[in-house]
């Protein structure tokens, strides 16, 4: 019998710790959006705020109906902005052209840090991923 209470009283810490975490994230999630949004003025975030602080539940529920539908639209279009950047970065440091990769080479045979053998093994290089 002590077992049994004792595996019951396991079940709820676990089930009132999964509501607690979920909460948490939930707030985390409204407080993420209320940042991302460019058209709330910055009063309407303080007082979103001020009310997730003193009326975290409520508000929150409040909030889930109110604006809802745009945290979906919002997080869409940062994670789309987030894509593009990181291609765009992407794009212009894998990108080197043969002629610029010569270039390169050629500054670095210059300077004396790679031989003309070197130089040359590079230069094949370069062509060849033309």
């Amino acid at each position: 019998m002590d077992f049994l209470d004792s595996f019951w009283d396991l079940v709820l810490v676990f089930f009132w710790a999964f509501i607690f975490i979920a909460a948490l994230v939930a707030l985390f999630a409204i407080i993420t959006d209320l940042f991302r949004d460019s058209e709330l003025s910055g009063w309407m975030k303080a007082v979103w705020m001020v009310l997730l602080i003193f009326l975290p539940v409520l508000t929150a529920l409040v909030y889930l109906i109110v604006r809802g539908g745009g945290m979906a639209e919002r997080s869409a279009a940062a994670i789309g902005e987030s894509k593009a950047a990181t291609d765009d970065y992407i794009r212009s440091v894998a990108t080197a052209s043969p002629a610029q990769q010569i270039a390169e080479a050629k500054e670095l045979l210059d300077a004396g840090t790679i031989t003309p053998d070197e130089f040359n093994t590079l230069k094949g290089k370069a062509l060849q991923s033309a």
